[in-house]
């Protein structure tokens, strides 16, 4: 039988529950047997426009939020590869670690109308299906001619990393927004503190 992994790359800056949420409605739905949280080494569609946090801590919150999490699995495959973030580049490792394997690429609504963006969107298209994460009622366009695609809804939960690192940095609280294990991830090595 074909096994069915998933990918769902991100910042995760902080990971928080918008994005386990959305995590583990996709792996229920497509009956996957893994979902990979890929961590970005650098998020080139990110860089230069607000501070990232390092890679490393960044991993570290997801690890720590998914290690109990049933069919989710951090990875940390573009870290180690080094350089710019590119699902094609993430895919193509994937594929060649699990030959034969059906590859699904998770994104939110607010992306799936940009995938032509993408470096390489050709690459990402013929590897994987893609997985659109929709909020009830939320309408979007199609995706490219060509694209396999497959509209996942999930509940709305309006949280915002943005929102998250400010109120870190306030010293607000994070309860019940992020996973505790992450929580303590933020607290031990001081990330957002201070702004």
């Amino acid at each position: 039988m074909t096994e069915r992994i998933g990918v769902f790359g991100g910042t995760f800056d902080p990971i928080h529950i918008g994005h386990l949420v959305a995590a583990v409605n996709v792996h229920y739905s497509l009956h996957l047997d893994r979902l990979l949280l890929v961590v970005a080494n650098v998020p080139w569609q990110k860089e230069g426009s607000r501070s990232i946090t390092p890679a490393e801590d960044r991993f570290a919150m997801v690890a720590a939020a998914v290690e109990r999490v049933q069919g989710l699995e951090a990875s940390r495959l573009e870290i180690d590869r080094g350089g710019p973030s590119y699902t094609a580049d993430t895919l193509a490792a994937v594929a060649a670690e699990c030959p034969g394997a059906a590859l699904f690429t998770v994104v939110g609504a607010d992306v799936a109308d940009s995938l032509e963006t993408w470096e390489r969107a050709s690459e990402v298209a013929r590897l994987s299906t893609v997985v659109v994460v929709n909020r009830p009622g939320s309408a979007r366009t199609a995706p490219l001619a060509g694209w396999r695609s497959v509209d996942i809804e999930v509940p709305n939960l309006e949280v915002s990393s943005t929102d998250l690192r400010s109120r870190a940095a306030d010293g607000r609280p994070l309860d019940y927004l992020v996973p505790d294990s992450a929580v303590q991830v933020i607290r031990s090595r001081g990330l957002y503190a201070g702004g």
